[in-house]
């Protein structure tokens, strides 16, 4: 599983800089179509699974839009969300990416403790969090809270006070959206679908006392908006 989550966090990076390269050097030009999701597997030699996860970072960062029923297709620049960015929030994406490092180590662990640890009633904690999150999308809510309320959650599951203390001491602005009133993802269904995804796959791991799988799904979580907030930081 470890080899597993951490070889498809890779591949996701790769047909992202390939994209990305492809759409910053002018082969792709604005207003083109991707190739499709067969087509992308071949070429880069990679499941479907890493191609959606690359397509979706891409699609975070602006670089790319979906058309229903037509396909991805390369963004015009006016819509790239990072030429939105206040300078404040600009000066927070370093601290952003270094706070995000360190989650990955303490909330991968507490995600493995909570799934032999967590009591029938905090599983039970961690799944209305869940629930509570999908509702807001589908009413077009902010969900920050509902996320910090997930993540408070599995701290709790933990039974360790410290766990609970640093998520404490950090607050909502642990949700890295929160610090980016102006980024159009922030507000993104598809986007926050995706987070609650994975979510999901923290979730499920708790429930089944698989420390591994939880401690795995907590990472590729991290990992996944590192490379969001990494790209961001390169379109500065």
């Amino acid at each position: 599983m470890t080899i597993l989550s951490r070889g498809r966090q890779r591949l996701a990076q790769q047909v992202i800089d390939q994209l990305r390269d492809q759409i910053e050097t002018g082969k792709l030009r604005t207003g083109d179509q991707l190739p499709t999701e067969p087509q992308l597997e071949a070429t880069f030699g990679v499941s479907r699974t890493v191609v959606r996860e690359a397509i979706a970072d891409l699609r975070a960062a602006g670089l790319v839009k979906p058309i229903q029923g037509k396909g991805v297709f390369v963004a015009e620049l006016t819509e790239r969300p990072g030429l939105s960015l206040t300078p404040v929030e600009i000066k927070s994406i370093p601290e952003t990416l270094e706070l995000l490092e360190f989650r990955m180590a303490a909330e991968g662990e507490a995600a493995a403790i909570a799934a032999y640890r967590r009591t029938a009633e905090q599983e039970a904690a961690i799944r209305a969090a869940n629930r509570k999150m999908a509702t807001l999308i589908e009413l077009g809510q902010p969900t920050v809270e509902a996320d910090y309320e997930f993540h408070m959650a599995i701290a709790a599951a933990t039974n360790n006070r410290f766990y609970v203390d640093v998520l404490r001491h950090f607050g909502a602005r642990t949700i890295p959206r929160r610090q980016f009133p102006n980024l159009p993802e922030a507000n993104d269904p598809a986007y926050l679908a995706k987070v609650h995804a994975e979510h999901g796959e923290i979730l499920a791991a708790i429930a089944e006392q698989d420390p591994e799988r939880a401690r795995q799904a907590m990472r590729a979580h991290m990992l996944a908006s590192q490379r969001r907030y990494r790209l961001l930081a390169e379109q500065q």
